[in-house]
C-alpha cells in the first residue's frame, strides 16, 4: 500500500483495516523513506517499508487518492518507476479515489475499465482507461474504487478473493458495515443539481490540473 505527503487517509485505512482483518495477510506500507506522512487532514501515518525494501512480487499493490499532491506524483518518476516494476508482477493492481490518476500514469490502467472519484474519473480515458460510474471496478486483475468511503466496499471485494465469500461476509459482520447515510447525496446523481454544481465549480481547478499532467505524460 503505497502512502505518501498529502493523501486521503480514509482512502488507505479504509481497506487497510479489512486487510488486516484478513488472517495470513501482511501489509506494508511503503513510501520513499520511513519518514512519517502527513494526509490531507494531518493525520500522520509511519510507512513501514521504502520502495527498495519492499517485497517483489507483492500479491496486491495499492494506491490511495488525494488532491493536488496526487496529481503532481503522476509525474513523480520515482513513484511511477516503482509502480511500473510492481505492477508487472502484481497479482492483483488496485485503487482507491484518484489513485487510479496515479496507476494510469504509470501505464497500468491502458486498456482497462476503471473508477475513480466523481470529480477526475472523466481524466481516465486521457491515459488509455475506460471511464465506469461505478463504486467498484474489475478488469481482469485491476481493481480500482470511487471516492474515499469506496475503499471498505473495495477491500470486501478483495478479501473475498482472497479467501471466499463466506469470511468476506464475516468481515463485513465484524466491521459492522452497514452504511445508513444520514443525507442520501453521496453521488452527483443524488445530491441534485444545485449541489452537484457547486462541488463541480470547487473541484474544477483539480480536475483541471489532472487533465493537464495527463497530457503531458504517455502512458
Amino acid at each position: 500500500m503505497l502512502v505518501y505527503p498529502g493523501m486521503t487517509a480514509l482512502d488507505l485505512v479504509g481497506p487497510q483495516q479489512v486487510f488486516g482483518y484478513t488472517m495470513g495477510t501482511k501489509v506494508h506500507l511503503v513510501w520513499k523513506s520511513k519518514d512519517p506522512v502527513v494526509s490531507d487532514t494531518g493525520l500522520s501515518i509511519l510507512p513501514t517499508k521504502t520502495f527498495a525494501e519492499c517485497p517483489d512480487p507483492v500479491d496486491i499493490l495499492f494506491v490511495p487518492g488525494g488532491g493536488a499532491e496526487t496529481i503532481a506524483l503522476m509525474e513523480d518518476a520515482q513513484v511511477i518507476q516503482f509502480l511500473k516494476a510492481r505492477g508487472k508482477t502484481a497479482r492483483l493492481v488496485t485503487s482507491v479515489c484518484s489513485g487510479s490518476l496515479v496507476l494510469g500514469a504509470a501505464g497500468l490502467l491502458r486498456g482497462y475499465k476503471a473508477t475513480s472519484h466523481w470529480a477526475v474519473r472523466d481524466v481516465l480515458p486521457l491515459l488509455g482507461a475506460t471511464a465506469v460510474n461505478e463504486r467498484v471496478v474489475q478488469d481482469r486483475n485491476r481493481i480500482t474504487a470511487g471516492g474515499i468511503t469506496s475503499g471498505i466496499d473495495f477491500g470486501l471485494r478483495i478479501a473475498a478473493q482472497l479467501r471466499g465469500e463466506e469470511y468476506a461476509r464475516s468481515l463485513e459482520l465484524t466491521l459492522e458495515y452497514n452504511p445508513q447515510p444520514p443525507f442520501g447525496t453521496g453521488t452527483p446523481e443524488k445530491a441534485g443539481e444545485r449541489i452537484t454544481k457547486a462541488m463541480t465549480r470547487m473541484y474544477e481547478p483539480l480536475n483541471s490540473s489532472a487533465r493537464l499532467a495527463a497530457g503531458r505524460i504517455k502512458p
